[in-house]
C-alpha cells in the first residue's frame, strides 16, 4: 500500500472502535502516526495494541474543552505537529421514538457529543494546521443529516449541524492550505448501528439503491482520500456514501 501520508499526524476522534478504528487503521497502514481520542478505555487500550508503534492513545471526552487542550499538548509534544483531523466520536441517542417522544437531556447529550464535541476539537487542531499551511479536517456527518431519519430526531438534527459546520468552515479557510469537509455514510455495519433496533435498521437499509448497508473498508477508502494530499481542490463539502440514496 502507498505510504501517503508518511510523515503526517492524524487524529481520529472516536477511534477506538467503528468507523473511527478502521479509518485510524487505514491511515497508520499508508504511514501516519495515528492519535486515537476516545472515551472508551478498554476499546481504546485494544486500539493501541492494534496500532503499535504508528499510534498514540488518548482517553479524552472531545465534549471538555480542558481535556482537549491537554490532550492535543501532548500530542504535539510527541509529534511536532497535527496536519488531520478527523471528528469521527458521535453517539445516535434513543431512536425509534417520534419527536414528542424525545426528552430534552437525550437531546441535549447527543447534540453535545455530536455537534459541541466536533467543533472543540476543531478549535483544538486548527491552529496547529494553520500554522504549517496545510492541513485537513473531515467531519463525519450522516445521511440523515441531509435528508433526516424518522425515528432519530436528535441524531438527524446533529449531523445537519455538522454538515453546515464543514460548509462554513470550508470557505473560512479556503485560503489557508486547509481544507474542511464532510461525509456522509448511509448505514455502515458497526457496532453502533447492531445496537439499533432491527426495525430502524431496516428502515434505513431499505431507503439504499444497493439494497446493503456499506462497509468499514469502503468508509475507510473514501475518508483516507478526503484528508489525503490529493484532495487539494474540494473543501465546504460533503462527500456521499449511502449506496445511491442520496444523489445531490
Amino acid at each position: 500500500m502507498s505510504k501517503r501520508f508518511e510523515d503526517q499526524v492524524a487524529i481520529v476522534t472516536g477511534g477506538a472502535d467503528g468507523l473511527g478504528f478502521a479509518l485510524a487503521r487505514r491511515l497508520a497502514s499508508e504511514g501516519a502516526f495515528v492519535a486515537v481520542f476516545d472515551f472508551a478505555g478498554e476499546k481504546l487500550q485494544g486500539a493501541q495494541k492494534v496500532l503499535g508503534s504508528a499510534g498514540a492513545s488518548f482517553k479524552v471526552d472531545v465534549t471538555d474543552p480542558v481535556a482537549v487542550r491537554a490532550a492535543l499538548k501532548d500530542l504535539v509534544a510527541q509529534s511536532g505537529r497535527v496536519d488531520i483531523l478527523v471528528n469521527c466520536a458521535g453517539i445516535t441517542g434513543r431512536t425509534g421514538i417520534k419527536s414528542h417522544e424525545v426528552t430534552l437531556d437525550d437531546f441535549d447529550r447527543v447534540m453535545n457529543v455530536n455537534v459541541r464535541g466536533s467543533f472543540i476539537m476543531f478549535q483544538a487542531a486548527i491552529g496547529h494546521m494553520l500554522a504549517r499551511h496545510y492541513g485537513r479536517v473531515l467531519h463525519i456527518a450522516s445521511i440523515s443529516g441531509k435528508e433526516g431519519n424518522a425515528g432519530m430526531l436528535a441524531y438527524s438534527a446533529s449531523k445537519a449541524a455538522v454538515v453546515a459546520m464543514a460548509k462554513a468552515q470550508g470557505k473560512e479557510y479556503a485560503e489557508t492550505g486547509v481544507t474542511v469537509n464532510a461525509l456522509a455514510p448511509a448505514v455502515i455495519r458497526t457496532a453502533m448501528v447492531e445496537a439499533l433496533p432491527e426495525v430502524q435498521v431496516k428502515y434505513m437499509t431499505e431507503k439504499i439503491p444497493m439494497k446493503r448497508c456499506g462497509t468499514l473498508d469502503e468508509f475507510a477508502a473514501m475518508a483516507a482520500f478526503i484528508v489525503s494530499p490529493e484532495n487539494s481542490f474540494t473543501t465546504g463539502f460533503t462527500f456521499d456514501l449511502t449506496g445511491g440514496r442520496a444523489t445531490y
